[in-house]
């Protein structure tokens, strides 16, 4: 019985043996393949494509998690296109913020004239409402994309 034990114990070491460069193979394919993806979402990043890039760079965590480098990599990558969206809505944002406040405050005077003259209407203080509710969600929204910028500009120097 141990002689057989010892037989099945060798015939399984040697298969392993066998398989492993077959394995190792598998494993550099991996690599391979997963290198090609990061390329691909280096490409398409270059070429302006963010969305195509940060799906790419999702497959890429999802298909190959051991793929460590690779992946290293790819999270940079993925911090330099959220920086830069972020950047550009920053800036749509910014412009957005300044038109809505001028308008805000051209309506808050004209109602503060129109209520010292008693003629105010519900419709320009609604309109005036409207207006600080829209300029404050987009001061709200440029203060996140500032955060936003900031925290990923803290990661990529420790990173």
């Amino acid at each position: 019985m141990k002689r057989n034990t010892t037989a099945y114990l060798c015939s399984h070491w040697l298969f392993g043996l066998l398989l492993l460069p077959l394995l190792t193979s598998c494993s550099s394919d991996a690599q391979k393949e997963a290198d090609l993806l990061l390329a691909k979402a280096e490409q398409y990043y270059e070429q302006g494509e963010d969305e195509l890039a940060l799906q790419a760079l999702d497959s890429l965590r999802h298909i190959y998690p051991n793929a460590i480098e690779t992946r290293r990599k790819g999270l940079k990558l993925k911090q330099e296109i959220s920086l830069h969206q972020a950047q550009e809505d920053l800036a749509i944002t910014d412009s957005l913020l300044q038109e809505v406040n001028a308008d805000y405050e051209y309506q808050r005077e004209k109602v503060e004239r129109d209520k010292a003259n008693l003629r105010a209407t519900k419709e320009a203080l609604e309109m005036l409402a409207r207006t600080k509710q829209k300029r404050d969600s987009l001061q709200v929204r440029f203060d996140v994309q500032c955060a936003k910028i900031k925290y990923i500009h803290r990661m990529q120097k420790e990173g």
